[in-house]
């Protein structure tokens, strides 16, 4: 009689099985790029912008607030900010600074190092490759630039 029942419940539930269409496959589609921050037509413009610095070789870590336009040096490095932008407060927060960042050196011209844009929030998404210092975005501050 168990035989029997078992036999009948295996029926039935092939035979329910089967009446269902089977789940359509998924289409494959090409994997998301990385999310990468972007600054809108929107977002505030500043006439400073608060950058650190650490020297690899001694460990010294110095915070610079360097006005849009106007050079400014950590160690061998004299770094202009073309511009300094911010998300309105509304929005989730990011800074964000054109740089250009050149090496000087003793008795030679200059060699340009880093131009671009770095982002407080992902300081890997554009960095600055140097064996001895490294220079990141911390904020914006100031008056507001129209």
């Amino acid at each position: 009689m168990r035989r029997v029942l078992v036999v009948a419940a295996l029926v039935t539930a092939v035979a329910a099985q089967a009446q269902t269409p089977p789940a359509p496959m998924p289409v494959p589609t090409a994997p998301a790029a990385p999310a990468q921050p972007q600054m809108s037509g929107a977002d505030l413009s500043f006439d400073t912008a608060v950058l650190q610095g650490l020297d690899k070789v001694t460990a010294r870590v110095v915070t610079v607030e360097a006005p849009v336009g106007a050079p400014v040096h950590v160690g061998a490095l004299e770094i202009i900010v073309r511009a300094c932008k911010k998300r309105r407060p509304e929005d989730q927060p990011e800074s964000a600074a054109f740089l250009d960042i050149w090496e000087l050196h003793k008795d030679q011209p200059a060699s340009a190092l880093f131009r671009g844009w770095m982002f407080a929030s992902s300081p890997a998404l554009s960095a600055m490759e140097h064996p001895v210092y490294d220079i990141w975005v911390l904020d914006c501050r100031g008056k507001p630039v129209r």
